[in-house]
C-alpha cells in the first residue's frame, strides 16, 4: 500500500482538536472522511502532533496509506475537493517510503503564537489571535524567555493531564518579536523543539505575557522553572493565536 505524506493547513475554530472524536468534529476526522470518498473503507491517518481545540495548523504533517498508486498532486487536489467546506486544505502531498512516519520520523516541531495588542475587539483576526488591551514589553519577555531555552525539567509548564513519560525536554528556540500589522501591533512567539509537553507553549506564552505586562520580572520566570511545580506557572493563555507552523524531517518529503 503506497504511503503519502500530507502537509495540512487548517483553521482550528470549528474543531474539537486534531484527534478524531466520536461525537465532535475534528481535523483528523475530516481528512479521513475525504479519503473514504476517494477509496471506500476505513482510513486512519497519523500526524506529527495533536493540536487542541481552537489551535490552528499552518503546516501540520500527516501520513496516509492508499490502495491505489496516486499521483501526489492529483491526491491533494482530490482531497481538497472533498474537504469542502471544512476549513482544511492539503497544501502538499508526497510519496514517502513505507516505513516513514509523520510523528516518529520528525526531528523538530515549530509553533507560532500571536498576541494582538489593541483595545478594540478583533474583527478580521477574531479567533486567530489572542487580543490583549494593553501594551507588552517584548524585550522584557525575551529576557524571561531566555531562561527557558535549553535542556530543562519543564514540570511547571506542562498540563497536569500531560501523558508524556518525562517532563524533561530541550527547547531549541523561544524568540519574541514585535510586529506591526494592518490590524495593529502584535507580539509573535517563535518556539522550536524536537517535541513538546501538553500545553507547554500556551503555558510559556501566558507566563511571558505577565512579564510583558509588568506583573512579573524576567527573573520570576527562572524561579518558576526551578520550582518544578505547576502551581508556579503563570496563567495558561487561550488556544486562539497558537499555530503549528511546521515540522522538520531529516529529508523533507515536500522539497
Amino acid at each position: 500500500m503506497p504511503r503519502y505524506a500530507l502537509q495540512v493547513e487548517y483553521h482550528g475554530h470549528p474543531f474539537a482538536g486534531w484527534q478524531r472524536q466520536a461525537d465532535q468534529p475534528s481535523v483528523q476526522g475530516a481528512i479521513e472522511a475525504a479519503l473514504a470518498r476517494l477509496e471506500p473503507g476505513p482510513h486512519t491517518i497519523a500526524a506529527a502532533g495533536r493540536t487542541d481545540a481552537g489551535v490552528h495548523g499552518l503546516a501540520q504533517v500527516a501520513h496516509c496509506d492508499m490502495s491505489k498508486d496516486w499521483d501526489p498532486f492529483r491526491l491533494s487536489e482530490a482531497l481538497n475537493h472533498h474537504l469542502k467546506p471544512a476549513p482544511v486544505a492539503i497544501r502538499n502531498a508526497a510519496r514517502v517510503p513505507d516505513d516513514w512516519h509523520a510523528r516518529f520520523s520528525a526531528v523538530e516541531r515549530r509553533y507560532l503564537f500571536r498576541i494582538l495588542m489593541r483595545r478594540a475587539p478583533a474583527t478580521h483576526q477574531s479567533g486567530l489571535v489572542w487580543r490583549v488591551n494593553h501594551r507588552l514589553d517584548a524585550d522584557a519577555m525575551q529576557r524571561g524567555a531566555d531562561h527557558l531555552i535549553g535542556h530543562h525539567d519543564f514540570t511547571t509548564f506542562r498540563s497536569t493531564i500531560c501523558q508524556a513519560a518525562s517532563p524533561v525536554k530541550t527547547l531549541d528556540e523561544l524568540r519574541v518579536e514585535r510586529v506591526d500589522t494592518l490590524w495593529g501591533p502584535e507580539i509573535h512567539f517563535h518556539v522550536r523543539a524536537r517535541s513538546f509537553l501538553h500545553n507547554q507553549v500556551r503555558s510559556f506564552v501566558g507566563t511571558l505575557e505577565r512579564v510583558g505586562a509588568g506583573a512579573w520580572t524576567p527573573g520570576d520566570v527562572a524561579n518558576a522553572l526551578a520550582a518544578r511545580d505547576r502551581a508556579a506557572c503563570g496563567p495558561v493563555c487561550p488556544p486562539q493565536g497558537l499555530y503549528l507552523a511546521g515540522v522538520g524531517y531529516p529529508d523533507d518529503p515536500f522539497i
